[in-house]
């Protein structure tokens, strides 16, 4: 199975020595110290900054690398921008709850990059108090992987509390239950910010193709968020075609790849559907409005209809085949390209019980995967 990634990367100016690499080399560790934790208190003192205080008692490997970095930078410090801190702060959770963090792609560079002014769930614009339901945090989409490049996003800390302990399937199912009016909400969230995580939380998760087929685009993908299922990386492209220029030539360009007739006429009938919705918000939208456009759109009863009658003509390798020969003809995007399934969850430590990738063929073999990068200017965001 391929996957495809949407990343819409906006390059973000950061301090350099953001590596380890760059950073320099470590100073030799005691025998014994946990080698994680003593990197990260090193850098910790690397930027002048001190860990919390539950991990400065002396025997903490925390505590120890951070005094043994002090020693070794001295005054020669680096100024920690809000994107190192967030590094930092996150290396250290993972650490703290024993899961794995992917650090040669997740850098404070990266993270910058993740940046929303909106929680993606709740919709509201994102606070600056650490302890508020408003805040800003950045989470993993899907818990059963690392912290790493593609399953993670800035959600509002409401939403990642939500998000903690929970699935894709576990969300959609609190939505069902708040439409079925069994309560107006569980844990702080109404039923369309439930739905809107379920679908958030299933780009990261492989599915069966008719369980992804099912679910609406009511969010799209974050900045750097990869879409794992093939039929929602079709969903994703084909709603972002109506957010570039020049959609009319792609669009007949496309329904010529669809694979039988059938399938072309759904295609058509879906995309006008689409269409129109889109026009009806209006002819100028700046990002914000186009984005919110979008995805309103998916709330349209007729929308989803038309997309399950789509849907249901093509397999998951129809999509992957769709989506392979649309980026060769360049209908996804300019700055879209392809992986292969080992490389869209690289370094993400899935675990077998949530993982039905293991035993996918490596680059070499494997249908390639999108990897797609929008610009901001490119997209509406």
């Amino acid at each position: 199975m391929s996957q495809a990634a949407f990343l819409f990367d906006t390059p973000v100016a950061l301090a350099p020595a953001t590596t380890p690499a760059a950073r320099g080399q470590r100073r030799p560790r005691p025998a014994g110290i946990d080698d994680t934790a003593f990197e990260i208190g090193w850098d910790f003192a690397h930027y002048r900054l001190t860990p919390p205080v539950a991990h400065l008692h002396a025997d903490n490997p925390v505590r120890q690398g951070w005094s043994a970095g002090r020693a070794s930078f001295g005054s020669r410090t680096l100024k920690p921008s809000p994107a190192v801190r967030r590094w930092l702060q996150l290396r250290l959770a993972a650490w703290q709850r024993g899961q794995a963090f992917e650090s040669v792609q997740v850098t404070p560079h990266f993270l910058a990059q993740l940046e929303v002014a909106r929680c993606p769930v709740t919709c509201q614009a994102l606070g600056r108090d650490d302890e508020a339901a408003d805040a800003s945090v950045i989470e993993r989409l899907n818990g059963r992987a690392a912290y790493a490049a593609g399953n993670l996003a800035m959600l509002s800390n409401v939403a990642r509390q939500a998000l903690a302990g929970h699935d894709c399937r576990a969300a959609l199912s609190y939505a069902e239950r708040i439409d079925a009016g069994e309560q107006p909400q569980f844990h702080g969230l109404d039923g369309d910010q439930w739905r809107r995580l379920a679908v958030l939380a299933s780009f990261a998760t492989p599915l069966p193709h008719a369980e992804a087929a099912a679910l609406p685009l009511v969010v799209l993908p974050p900045n750097r968020v990869r879409v794992l299922n093939p039929v929602q990386a079709l969903q994703v492209m084909l709603t972002l075609q109506f957010c570039q220029a020049g959609y009319a030539r792609r669009l007949v360009a496309l329904a010529a790849l669809m694979p039988s007739s059938a399938a072309r006429q759904a295609f058509q009938v879906f995309m006008h559907t689409l269409l129109a919705r889109r026009m009806a918000a209006g002819p100028v939208l700046d990002d914000d409005a186009m984005r919110s456009a979008m995805q309103s759109a998916w709330h349209d009863a007729l929308v989803q209809r038309r997309w399950a009658r789509l849907a249901t003509l093509l397999d998951e390798a129809d999509c992957e085949r769709l989506l392979q020969r649309a980026a060769r003809r360049g209908l996804l995007g300019a700055s879209q390209r392809w992986h292969s399934a080992s490389q869209a969850t690289e370094g993400w430590a899935l675990d077998p019980a949530g993982a039905p990738l293991a035993g996918v063929p490596d680059q070499d073999s494997a249908m390639p995967a999108t990897d797609g990068v929008v610009s901001a200017n490119a997209m509406s965001h």
